[in-house]
């Protein structure tokens, strides 16, 4: 309809919306990149060129969903511009491969009369985007007339029904009547699932769309209207007479359907609603056709971050990007890009587990030692009842003097023990692990601060690692969690090192000659550093992760070429690694130590935490070839 609440309802009070002025959209303005990866524009009044389109990558934990709410103004008989979407199509095309498009899709009210000229032309201009980003089209108040859909025949259906589509791989078919299509499309290693309803469906297209989520009932899906919801300027949506009748109808008894979408009302608004499966459903409204030259045919976009758990949702207009910015007029400078709650925002998803209900994902079955004893292998532990034979229950102590093989077969095998005066619960097997872990079991440390408590588990005194100084380069892989809450003192606690001096080595530049010649710590701010004596120069290089999670694993990599260290984290790079030159560890013939640091040959507190499969070898490998392979 283009109207806001309360023209249906009533005549208000209203402040006018105003686009916030800083952050990307104060970029923008300047000519510098913004959040949209639009560069310098080109000279005022001409449309920058495009640039290839590029491919789509549809395995990439990175995607993005297009959606563009009313055009109308912009197809509204003799007063019609349709450059402004021309410029956003031409866009979603040049920024498919940098952006990862998946799709665009439409939220109705494509014209403002609905005649044959403004239809026709509509079509004409949505042609930019055919066979280049797929794309879905609903029929909007002002696009058709009739009560629902099956209003029969219509200029709209001629040129927006299901023969546009056919072409389009993403294109899985449409109701009897034309006006209810899906589309699957592949993105994130995944199909998934959008539904683009008719602005008023009638029960026949809710039973096409229950039918078409019944044959599709593991794709997460994504709910496209016209006429959804409402919000005032608190930006707080509210569910319409239609959206409620969608949501009592169809969206809260179907756990897929994460993603509402609708326009129609304006000012824009979101809300979160929980449905049947006691899951949350993200329900937004967009339309800007209040806004400057009818919206300018504004795009929203919602980059999806698998790896991350998060939607970064961004919402700007093309075509004043092409403006060159110090000519652009104030009201264009004003509408570049939109940074109110409602239009930039950021949502928090755990994917996962929000898919559990119709979608989980298999847990990985775990993998045998002789799958990642690769070339080089040094050392090898795990947890299970491979590594610690007669592993028992969660929570069951790990005697002292228990020994856990090293399943390389070179003999680094590691026995328990205690420190100080500790109990029990300070080292006790658990069946926790890192998803990508190949074996489904960890050990808990208990170590702590004030008093000093923990475990170790050490190589015998003869163990062939203790001397080993990995002059051709390394690899030290480990799993590790802390626990959340992270309680007590913890400060430097030890995840592994070698014991003894690094004085006793001849290393005089470190930080003192009393720390050991190698080992990997937790700093007060939860930040991994991993200190290396190399065994040729007289230097102590060290690596220093972000803050770790809490109540989360973690997988961490530290990998030596001969010439310098690189620690990942998770697959990831950290960013500081020094440059340092770092060949070879300068190994005194001393045990091997999971779970704590000495200092002056003196053990203080253990570790604090999961620690699961170890790995070390004598040459550096890619994340590909790590314990648990990264692209």
């Amino acid at each position: 309809m283009g109207t806001t609440h309360d023209e249906a309802a009533g005549p208000r009070r209203r402040s006018l919306l105003q686009a916030a002025v800083g952050g990307s959209a104060a970029a923008a303005a300047a000519g510098a990149t913004t959040l949209t990866g639009q560069a310098a524009a080109a000279p005022a009044g001409t449309a920058a060129a495009p640039r290839s389109g590029g491919r789509f990558d549809g395995e990439s934990p990175r995607f993005a969903l297009a959606v563009l709410p009313d055009t109308q103004y912009l197809f509204d008989a003799d007063s019609a511009d349709p450059d402004p979407l021309r410029a956003t199509f031409r866009y979603l095309v040049a920024e498919r491969a940098d952006t990862n498009i998946a799709f665009m899709t439409h939220l109705g009210d494509v014209t403002e009369h609905g005649t044959e000229d403004e239809i026709e032309l509509a079509a004409d201009t949505f042609g930019e985007l055919d066979g280049k980003v797929p794309y879905s089209v609903l029929a909007g108040n002002h696009d058709v007339s009739g009560s629902d859909d099956q209003r029969g025949d219509s200029a709209y259906l001629r040129a927006f029904g299901p023969d546009r589509y056919a072409r389009m791989p993403t294109f899985g078919g449409a109701s009897p009547d034309g006006y209810n299509s899906f589309h699957t499309l592949r993105a994130a290693g995944r199909d998934w699932l959008v539904l683009a309803l008719d602005w008023r469906v009638s029960d026949n297209g809710l039973r096409w769309a229950q039918r078409v989520l019944d044959d599709h009932p593991t794709l997460p899906a994504v709910l496209t209207t016209h006429d959804l919801a409402w919000a005032e300027d608190d930006g707080e949506a509210r569910l319409s007479d239609n959206g409620r009748r969608l949501w009592d109808g169809l969206i809260r008894g179907n756990d897929q359907i994460f993603l509402a979408l609708g326009g129609h009302y304006w000012p824009p608004g979101r809300t979160v609603l929980t449905n049947d499966a006691g899951n949350d459903v993200h329900v937004h409204l967009t339309n800007y056709q209040d806004r400057y030259y009818g919206g300018a045919a504004m795009i929203r976009l919602y980059a999806f971050d698998l790896a991350r758990g998060a939607v970064d949702v961004e919402t700007f207009a093309p075509w004043f990007l092409t403006r060159d910015p110090e000519r652009r007029t104030p009201l264009e400078a004003e509408n570049v890009e939109l940074t109110g709650p409602a239009d930039r925002f950021g949502l928090e998803i755990d994917f996962a587990a929000r898919f559990a209900g119709f979608s989980p994902v298999p847990a990985p079955e775990p993998r045998p030692a002789s799958d990642v004893l690769v070339r080089g292998t040094v050392a090898y532990w795990r947890f299970d009842r491979a590594g610690l034979p007669g592993a028992a229950d969660e929570g069951a102590p790990v005697a002292d003097g228990r020994v856990v093989r090293d399943l390389s077969g070179h003999g680094n095998d590691l026995t328990a023990r205690r420190l100080h005066t500790s109990g029990d619960g300070a080292l006790t097997w658990s069946a926790e692990h890192h998803v990508g872990q190949p074996a489904h079991a960890s050990l808990r440390f208990d170590g702590g601060q004030g008093p000093d408590r923990g475990a170790l588990l050490s190589t015998r005194r003869d163990a062939p690692l203790n001397a080993t100084r990995f002059t051709g380069g390394y690899t030290i892989e480990t799993f590790l969690k802390l626990p959340e809450p992270f309680v007590g003192e913890h400060a430097w606690m030890g995840v592994l090192s070698w014991e003894g001096r690094s004085g006793d080595a001849g290393k005089t530049t470190g930080w003192s000659t009393e720390e050991p010649t190698c080992s990997l710590n937790v700093s007060p701010e939860r930040f991994l550093q991993f200190v290396v004596y190399p065994h040729v120069q007289d230097a102590d290089p060290t690596s220093w992760s972000h803050a770790l999670p809490v109540g989360r694993w973690t997988h961490v990599a530290l990998v030596n070429d001969g010439r310098r260290t690189v620690m990942y984290v998770d697959g990831s790079r950290i960013a500081r690694n020094p440059t340092q030159r770092s060949t070879g560890i300068a190994t005194l013939g001393k045990p091997f130590v999971i779970g704590g640091t000495q200092f002056a040959e003196r053990y203080g507190q253990g570790f604090y935490g999961w620690i699961g499969d170890t790995r070390i070898v004598d040459r550096p490998l890619t994340p590909r070839q790590f314990l648990t392979p990264y692209r």
